[in-house]
């Protein structure tokens, strides 16, 4: 009788050893080398006389070409692909960002001579003195940087509650049915009409009303919140689409009606983006000049009241002095333009603060 072994038998251990993946790479200082090569033949071809900017286009393309052949010379094809498309997108990145680098690093060369306490400080009016009764002549910006913030002020003061209510009401209220599609379609089209016809609006909107020809600042705020209102109603629009349908039925299932939930849960929770929208519409606007020329005019003293007469904005303060084809202009024109600016900078930084500020609280 034959007796068959059953029991499992165990294999033979193998030793594990530490996996080593071996293959060829590129040096770590390929990039910098490349770069550092790519400077050197820029400078070359600037003493050889090629026009500066040439001569970087020029040392960008023999970067980008260098660094992929290196690769595919040194490790294979793979690599070389690999590093041509990284260096497309540095080489996009670069060409979309030197326009910028190069417009601030020129307006703040040119602008920051020119800002001087006398320019923050008086209008361009030639006046006397009445303390020491000698004439003041004129040569600052006072009277434009007032009236942008007035005029801008008051296209907010139009706008924001108008847009807000309109998106509540296509969010809200107006979901499928035929009016909300109307609106959605004049919100469109209002975003592209050109600017110079929102002036023309406001110009013939007081001229039925008080005469042809007026001209006052509370013009240049309503023609700047035709361009405002689309862009505030896009903006808030999607934002309250993004806030979830379970906090409304939460809020209807305790029993707080509609106008309530959205008060207290709809806007708070989308607060932060309805404010980045308001500010983007501000920076938006802010610079507009064809409408505020065709609407207030221009003006070379400070003037306050939105309904007394023309009021200068910072754009087309910067217009007028460069048509005056002056180094002193000129001058003033780059100064203005460092302050238009610095406004939208610091537009922005306040939005991110309030937005920051606003902000539903996330943690638990």
């Amino acid at each position: 009788m034959t007796v068959l072994d059953t029991a499992p038998r165990q294999a033979a251990p193998v030793e594990a050893g530490p996996m080593i993946l071996t293959g060829r790479r590129m040096p770590r200082r390929a990039t910098p080398v490349a770069i550092l090569g790519g400077l050197t033949l820029a400078g070359l071809l600037v003493t050889l006389g090629v026009a500066p900017v040439g001569a970087i286009v020029l040392s960008v393309v023999a970067v980008d070409v260098a660094l992929p052949v290196w690769a595919w010379i040194a490790v294979n094809r793979r690599a070389a692909t690999d590093r041509m498309i990284t260096c497309l997108v540095w080489t996009a990145l670069l060409a979309a960002l030197s326009p910028l680098v190069w417009l601030l690093i020129t307006t703040i060369a040119s602008g920051v001579p020119v800002i001087t306490g006398r320019f923050l400080s008086h209008d361009m009016q030639t006046k006397l003195n009445p303390v020491t009764f000698k004439i003041e002549v004129g040569g600052g910006v006072l009277h434009a940087l007032i009236g942008t913030l007035l005029v801008t002020l008051g296209a907010i003061i139009i706008s924001v509650p108008v847009g807000l209510m309109c998106a509540i009401y296509l969010v809200e209220y107006g979901r499928g049915k035929r009016l909300a599609r109307l609106v959605t379609l004049l919100v469109d089209v209002m975003t592209g009409i050109p600017s110079i016809v929102a002036g023309l609006f406001a110009m013939a909107l007081f001229g039925q009303f008080v005469g042809i020809g007026t001209r006052m600042g509370v013009m240049g705020s309503i023609a700047l919140s035709l361009l405002m209102i689309p862009t505030v109603v896009r903006s808030t629009e999607e934002m309250i689409r993004l806030v979830p349908d379970d906090l409304r039925e939460a809020a209807y299932a305790l029993g707080v009606p509609r106008w309530r939930t959205i008060v207290k849960v709809v806007i708070p929770t989308s607060i932060g983006g309805i404010i980045t929208g308001v500010m983007l519409a501000i920076s938006r606007v802010i610079g507009e000049t064809a409408p505020l020329l065709v609407a207030i005019g221009s003006i070379d003293v400070l003037q306050t009241n939105m309904f007394g007469g023309r009021i200068e904005t910072l754009p087309v303060f910067i217009m007028t002095q460069y048509q005056s084809s002056t180094p002193q202009g000129y001058a003033y024109a780059w100064g203005g333009a460092l302050l238009l600016i610095l406004i939208v900078m610091l537009l922005n930084i306040a939005a991110r603060i309030i937005g920051a500020v606003f902000a539903p609280r996330t943690g638990r």
